[in-house]
């Protein structure tokens, strides 16, 4: 493929310099254009070593307001991030909306580098073609202009330029004994790249050839590259002005899935009180055992609570937690997005949080808002929740791949329930903080949150992170039970 390349290409001075000015200008617009219709924008460039990607992105930004962009240049991991997700540093660099972000290398260390180095097995590196799609397609459909730009030149090109680079004092530096493996590795690098670009190159982000060999020539086609991709989000955004289709399925009318999950489940299941103390103390002292185990072995833990309102989220987290080490987890309560967070994929701020190795992360609600209460109350289009499944599954499974622990408790109590512990909450004066008018109204549209969560508990169950429907009527009951489940599954994993 990238043998064929034609690496004759060039410019003339008098050209670049004729079309540069007007590049620039417009370049300079579009920018302005994107921050005003609040449009991401990321830009990724690899390529071989001595290929110019400095050069070609001082040149690049000269055309941009320094304010609106960051550059990353993305070298070796750092022990903490070699032991998250592989996927994670990048999410926390993706941009928000209006905003830019270059990457000097990025997430395809893993298919390039790490895989001719051998630094990780292949298993892995083909794995990372999956996750590397899947994180591409989330971000342009939320939204984000992606373009992916591979820089070439030839092994003698290379050669040529490492040596001239290497004999200057002042730049010699900048080769290092990667860049000179690298050319002695170059037939295995080509091999990858091409690779690469066959799994990768897709609709939604494919690849732009670069012919480096003339410099000039490389800027002049990133700048039309990137003007032509802004002008055309830009356009289609334009064409898109009316109204996202907010529809939502009338009360009781059908979902398409074959379950009628919460109905089959048994609320009367209870334990004594007498049972329930002998009980705790065994499953918290076992708990506190096995999170110093996780942090020892170096495992994440991650559980998730989802539920009613007044389905005794808070006192169940509280029983978990008892006799843990308070330095060994955290609980993340979470509520609508802020300003900031509203300015990113919706993902961002999970993955923002999610526990580096050995610690534990517990979620007192999480990204299942957007498949539950961003959907009932229209917070997102109808497009928006249903791929969201997808992604969140994707999400999930990226997490247990990199070792992490994930369980999800549902939290199940009647309308019967819910409506007695709302009455005491507003009746005792010490609860009454816990009752909202919010609370309230939600319990107006039970029926609809009921085909959410039916809907979400059918469509994110999977084989590596299935849902644990927890008997909420009885608080002794649901708190016995998320302990055994999660020393249970602890116990499994290690």
């Amino acid at each position: 493929m990238l043998e064929t390349a034609d690496l004759t290409k060039k410019i003339t001075k008098k050209e670049y310099q004729n079309m540069m000015a007007d590049l620039q200008i417009k370049l300079g617009e579009l920018q302005r254009r994107a921050k005003q219709m609040d449009m991401p924008v990321t830009l990724v460039f690899e390529g071989w070593g001595a290929a110019g990607k400095g050069v070609l992105l001082n040149e690049f930004i000269q055309a941009l307001d320094p304010r609106g962009f960051s550059v990353y240049p993305m070298g070796n991991p750092t022990e903490a991030e070699a032991l998250d997700p592989y996927l994670r540093r990048y999410w926390l660099r993706i941009p928000p909306k209006g905003r830019m972000a270059i990457f000097d290398q990025s997430w395809y260390r893993r298919v390039l580098k790490d895989r001719v180095e051998k630094l990780i097995v292949e298993g892995t590196w083909r794995k990372a073609y999956y996750e590397i799609n899947s994180f591409e397609r989330q971000l342009t459909d939320d939204g984000h202009v992606l373009l992916k730009f591979f820089l070439h030149i030839s092994k003698a090109e290379q050669k040529k330029r490492l040596k001239k680079i290497a004999q200057n004092a002042v730049t010699a530096w900048r080769v290092t004994d990667s860049d000179w493996r690298q050319h002695k590795q170059y037939a295995a690098y080509l091999e990858a790249v091409e690779e690469m670009i066959e799994k990768t190159d897709t609709h939604y982000a494919p690849w732009i050839f670069v012919e480096a060999q003339d410099k000039d020539f490389a800027i002049v086609k990133v700048y039309k590259k990137v003007i032509e991709a802004l002008e055309n989000k830009i356009s289609q955004l334009g064409r898109q002005k009316g109204p996202k289709n907010r529809c939502l399925p009338a009360e009781g009318e059908s979902i398409p899935v074959n379950a009628a999950i919460l109905a089959n489940i048994d609320l009367t299941k209870t334990v004594s009180k007498k049972i329930y103390k002998a009980e705790l103390a065994g499953l918290q002292a076992r708990m506190r055992e096995l999170a110093y185990i996780l942090y020892h072995r170096k495992m994440p833990l991650i559980i998730v609570y989802e539920g009613w309102d007044a389905a005794g989220k808070g006192s169940n987290i509280k029983r978990l937690t008892q006799t843990m080490d308070p330095r060994g987890y955290k609980v993340i309560p979470v509520s609508a997005p802020n300003e900031v967070e509203r300015a990113q994929h919706y993902l961002w701020r999970f993955w923002r949080e999610m526990p580096p190795a050995g610690k534990i992360a517990i979620f007192d609600r999480s990204w299942y808002g957007r498949v539950l209460v961003e959907r009932v109350e229209r917070f997102c289009s109808e497009e928006e929740w249903k791929r969201a499944y997808r992604e969140i599954n994707e999400m999930e499974e990226q997490l247990i791949a990199a070792g992490a622990i994930v369980l999800k408790f549902w939290l199940h109590i009647d309308q019967a329930e819910q409506l007695r512990r709302f009455e005491e909450r507003s009746s005792v004066p010490h609860k009454q903080w816990k009752i909202t008018g919010e609370d309230w109204r939600n319990r107006e549209q039970w029926g609809q949150y009921q085909l959410a969560v039916e809907e979400m508990i059918f469509r994110t169950s999977t084989t590596y992170a299935p849902w644990t429907i927890v008997e909420g009527n009885s608080k002794y009951y649901a708190r016995i039970k998320v302990l055994k489940t999660v020393i249970e599954a602890i116990e499994k994993a290690l």
